[in-house]
């Protein structure tokens, strides 16, 4: 694994984002929507950096099972519960890659008419974007790698990572033939 992203880096990256994030939102009471699993560090981290009246919702969408390549196909594995008509939403990713998902549950969103519909990403890897999607918070642009840690798993490995990591093809392939 080759090191991406320190601790301190996301640490600083988080408050800069939370800063612009609260000029936005002053006197608004934002839900924040974060797409599980690979969401609920940062989510957790950027809500605490706010520091402002909000409220948390989550939903779990997949497109990648198992592999390092998106399937293309979203599924809705848990649904948002909290009423968003006429709310102020905040979308919180962990990364934005394809953009396949996300922009279903964007347009599955907008269907159900928020006063403001925004995008906050800690990872955004524009060079394979197969759809396009606003982002209007970002954190870190990544080049063509697998990334992990800070939330963000392989297989359901190295979520508990505190910083963020290339994952080499060579210990995806290591893992894909281990018994």
């Amino acid at each position: 694994m080759r090191l991406l992203f320190s601790t301190e880096e996301i640490r600083e990256k988080v408050e800069d984002l939370a800063s612009q994030i609260r000029g936005d939102y002053q006197g608004k009471k934002p839900l924040l929507v974060g797409l599980l699993k690979g969401s609920f560090v940062f989510l957790a981290d950027l809500m605490r950096a706010l520091d402002q009246p909000l409220e948390v919702d989550f939903v779990r969408l997949s497109s990648y099972g198992h592999g390092t390549e998106s399937s293309g196909r979203v599924r809705v594995l848990h649904g948002l519960k909290t009423p968003v008509r006429g709310r102020d939403v905040l979308v919180v990713e962990d990364i934005v890659d394809t953009g396949h998902t996300l922009s279903y549950f964007l347009e599955s969103l907008a269907r159900r008419r928020p006063a403001s519909l925004r995008v906050c990403t800690l990872l955004d890897k524009p060079c394979r974007r197969c759809v396009p999607v606003t982002i209007h918070y970002r954190g870190f642009t990544v080049e063509d790698v697998f990334v992990v840690g800070y939330g963000i798993d392989w297989a359901e490995e190295f979520r508990y990572l505190p910083a963020i990591y290339a994952l080499e093809k060579a210990e995806c392939a290591s893992k894909t033939s281990s018994p």
